[in-house]
């Protein structure tokens, strides 16, 4: 029997770059990297050997020091490496989301506990950048019309991997119009419950960070019991 890993690993090493993006919107495809192409193999290996239906927690777009980087959502070489237990080369890069994800990922016992449980991905797989800042899909109608059919995909073959489909997690108010709209077109899931922003957390809104890691662990533990 396939299991998660054995459906997600080819997903992400044949990832193609789209070529038909505005002027100035560029692509970070890091599994064309043989190191970040065996992180891959090697972190859904470790965690996702098995067929346990995961909740999903979905954000935007990848950012170009997190998943841009390792092809790990929300995950930094430096978390890829003290956190989930995974070696590598890459150099170590600043990401706030990456900072508070592992705060949620180790108040649920480590990666083991809370990988077992949950799968962090996004709406549509690949960093995007502009002006070398990170980018998002929604951040011009053109680029939003243009990934509209890849996002489709992305979100359709990711469910095939192994997905709760009672409920989904949606990262950010912004994205959560565009996970409402495509629910309502393609019923993918039969709840979307919606948390801030890590990144919005931890820029806007640090003050109150301890009460932001209550209403994630709280709000996660509650999915996966739907």
């Amino acid at each position: 029997m396939e299991t998660f890993a054995d459906r997600a690993i080819p997903y992400y090493l044949n990832l193609t770059d789209p070529t038909n993006l505005p002027p100035g919107v560029g692509v970070l495809n890091p599994f064309r990297q043989p190191e970040v192409a065996q992180i891959c193999r090697e972190f859904y290996g470790k965690f996702f050997s098995d067929t346990t239906p995961r909740v999903y927690v979905l954000g935007i777009n990848p950012g170009r020091f997190g998943a841009g980087v390792t092809g790990i959502s929300f995950t930094t070489p430096q978390n890829l490496k003290r956190y989930c237990g995974i070696d590598n080369n890459l150099p170590p890069t600043p990401e706030l989301s990456s900072r508070f994800i592992y705060q949620i990922v180790e108040a649920f016992g480590g990666a083991e506990a809370f990988y077992g449980r949950f799968f962090l991905s996004s709406l549509y797989p690949l960093a995007l950048v502009k002006e070398g800042k990170n980018y998002n899909f929604y951040d011009d109608k053109t680029t939003t019309a243009t990934l509209w059919p890849d996002i489709i995909a992305s979100v359709q073959q990711q469910i095939a991997f192994g997905c709760n489909r009672n409920v989904v997690v949606c990262l950010g108010r912004k994205n959560e119009a565009f996970l409402q709209k495509l629910n309502q077109q393609h019923g993918f899931f039969g709840r979307i419950v919606t948390l801030d922003h890590p990144r919005y957390i931890l820029q806007y809104r640090s003050r109150d960070l301890d009460s932001y890691v209550d209403k994630y662990v709280t709000t996660l533990a509650d999915c996966v019991s739907l």
